[in-house]
């Protein structure tokens, strides 16, 4: 049976697309899948960034398959919410660069999927929007807590309040993607941006990025020194040493993530 999240390396970036036509929903199973496949990433040393996109050229994940919902069944919802918040919060938690490359409909949980990444890089053709109150829901995947931080609350009430639909152009103007590129190009540039982080070490990457996702919940004061003590704590790695002389006799660094 093909797998509803397929898994493929390309050079030091891991190719993540959602494959379940003909929306590329999630379930349980496919968020599991979600989950353990990044752990796994998160123990491989040839892994430094990852991208995550949709099977076909109109979704890049409508959500939830909402059948599932159809009965009211509070286990069923609880076993789903359970494992979005798992998918999430792995994803989210990657040590190295997350890219979404939208290339479609992203709504729901798809969009949240995206909000998850570090970075969005939208096609124009798509469509963005968390509709759950629509449906008697909401979003329980981290879009009522993550949209704010990247939008603004106004924003954000107009797509989860108002059911909103932002194209890609006015996604960008918001700040709630980064870029957008022509619908043939999406995933060719997102992986040409998560390439980028090759050049810089593992462990300064993945400690800056703790640090900034960290500020949205900690005083600016606590975050200094944080800041200062993850500062301090590269010394203890090989990859301090290596960065530093690399860069005075005026070669490429050779990182080893340790």
């Amino acid at each position: 049976m093909t797998q509803k999240i397929c898994f493929t390396k390309q050079g030091q970036v891991a190719l993540l697309t959602m494959n379940n036509p003909p929306a590329n929903t999630w379930t349980v199973d496919s968020l599991n899948r979600l989950a353990t496949l990044v752990d796994e990433l998160n123990g491989d040393d040839d892994i430094r960034s990852l991208v995550l996109t949709g099977e076909g050229e109109k979704f890049f994940c409508a959500g939830a398959e909402l059948s599932v919902f159809a009965d009211g069944d509070k286990g069923k919802a609880h076993a789903m919410a359970q494992a979005f918040g798992r998918a999430f919060e792995a994803l989210s938690e990657f040590r190295g660069l997350s890219v979404a490359a939208i290339n479609g409909y992203a709504m729901g949980g798809g969009l949240e999927a995206a909000l998850a990444c570090d970075l969005r890089i939208a096609a124009a053709r798509a469509v963005m929007g968390l509709p759950e109150a629509r449906v008697g829901l909401l979003p329980c995947a981290g879009g009522t807590q993550l949209l704010p931080h990247l939008v603004g609350e106004a924003w954000a009430k107009r797509l989860i309040l108002c059911g909103e639909r932002l194209g890609a152009d006015q996604a960008q103007a918001i700040g709630l993607v980064e870029e957008v590129v022509s619908n043939g190009e999406v995933l060719t540039r997102a992986l040409a941006l998560a390439e980028r982080v090759e050049g810089q070490s593992p462990g300064s990457v993945a400690a800056c990025k703790r640090l900034i996702q960290s500020a949205r919940r900690r005083p600016l004061n606590e975050g200094r020194v944080r800041e200062r003590d993850a500062f301090m704590a590269l010394f203890d790695t090989e990859d301090q040493r290596e960065g530093v002389n690399a860069f005075l006799k005026k070669r490429e660094p050779q990182w080893r993530n340790r």
